[in-house]
């Protein structure tokens, strides 16, 4: 992406560099890291940085206008609406490839967004690893909008808390300590002081939940909710049955609330017109059937970890979908292989952090994450067996 700060990076790594990055970014929880992680940051130019940002903020002019929760309303399941839910969302992740245009140029597109938490803890040590093994330009940071690792921690701190005392907040997941993510809830731990709480552990009393800790049974005010219900509904019959109560009349609130999941996600993707978004339709509004299908992904809206896509459409995989209100169809992209490894060249997915603090008119831009491929798509399961791919964060241009 910057000839130059990449030229400089891969002549200068070594074997040797990237196993003590791994040594010590498994240091702080040993074992807890299960995905890969790549070998290289994505650099990014401030002109790239602009055309990413000005995506996301049109986005969220979307999200934040006044009819954005009647244009929602049907987004969400109605055998996983959770009572309560808050005005807005404390979190937004939107996912962009970075991609040619039909002119050779590089663009970014969106591929997904999410109401919904991601790696916000992790990436702090995953920075501060990462400066620490290689040579980082100190007018690139992974941090956006001026923040540093104090302030984006601080107020990562204040959106999970809200006004309670972190005993009385936790992060809520189903079997966390099985997760692939569980990196991130021990970090969450580890800078802003919360107990993970698996959802089977949860103590019901009417409205009120708690917890146990040290044989005590502490109240719970505040979930900052890791639940994905999509995965929920993947669970034991056990586990399911337990999980009904989240969908009662509870005493607490939500961090954020798991009717946002479904509010920003592939479901908002037709309602926003801008360059960097590939247009989308709901496939029950789909006037007709493009002839160049080629040129599109077919996409359930309500899904697990991207199980359901179909890259490569047909007409008969269209004729397939019994119920076309719980599909998309998106005009496809050509990621660009960018990055120059040893082999052959990585695709880069980058993922920007928006954080929302209650009393804000607007969320804000506080950080990333990034991922490389060099399969047909990002993902674990793609990737298998290759270098200079997995789990990476991208350092912007100041």
């Amino acid at each position: 992406m910057v000839p130059s700060v990449r030229k400089h990076f891969n002549e200068n790594f070594t074997t040797e560099k990237y196993e003590a990055y791994l040594r010590e970014l498994h240091s702080k929880h040993p074992g807890a890291i299960e995905f890969r992680v790549a070998e290289t940051p994505v650099f990014i130019d401030k002109i790239f940085k602009d055309k990413v940002l000005s995506a996301c903020e049109s986005i969220v002019d979307v999200i934040t206008q006044f009819n954005f929760s009647s244009i929602s309303a049907h987004a969400i399941p109605p055998e996983v609406k959770v009572p309560n839910e808050n005005a807005h969302t404390h979190f937004i992740a939107f996912d962009f490839g970075i991609c040619e245009n039909a002119s050779g140029e590089l663009e970014p597109q969106l591929i997904e967004m999410q109401g919904f938490p991601t790696l916000f803890a992790y990436q702090i040590w995953h920075d501060e690893v990462t400066r620490k093994h290689f040579d980082i330009p100190a007018n690139y940071h992974t941090y956006l909008n001026g923040f540093t690792r104090e302030s984006y921690r601080q107020l990562l701190r204040e959106v999970i808390l809200g006004k309670h005392q972190p005993e009385n907040v936790i992060l809520l997941e189903i079997l966390p300590h099985q997760q692939k993510t569980r990196i991130d809830f021990y970090c969450t731990t580890d800078y802003v002081g919360i107990p993970v709480v698996c959802l089977t552990e949860l103590i019901q009393e009417g409205r009120n939940l708690f917890y146990q800790k040290d044989g005590k049974k502490i109240a719970i005010h505040r979930i900052y909710n890791r639940i994905i219900f999509d995965d929920l509904q993947q669970q034991s019959a056990e586990i399911q049955e337990k999980g009904k109560l989240l969908l009662t009349d509870l005493d607490v609130e939500w961090v954020p609330h798991p009717n946002w999941f479904y509010r920003i996600s592939k479901y908002t993707l037709p309602f926003i017109d801008h360059p960097y978004v590939p247009k989308t339709w709901f496939l029950n509004q789909l006037s007709e059937i493009p002839a160049d299908l080629e040129n599109y992904v077919l996409k359930p809206l309500f899904s697990f970890a991207g199980q359901g896509v179909v890259i490569d459409v047909t007409k008969e995989d269209i004729d397939k979908v019994t119920d076309p209100q719980n599909w998309i169809l998106q005009k496809k992209v050509q990621y660009a292989a960018v990055i120059p490894t040893p082999d052959i060249p990585a695709k880069v997915e980058i993922r920007i952090f928006y954080f929302w603090k209650e009393g804000e008119a607007r969320p804000v831009a506080t950080n990333n994450l990034a991922r490389l491929s060099k399969g047909k798509m990002i993902g674990v399961r793609y990737n298998k067996d290759k270098e200079w791919v997995g789990g990476s964060l991208a350092y912007f241009e100041a």
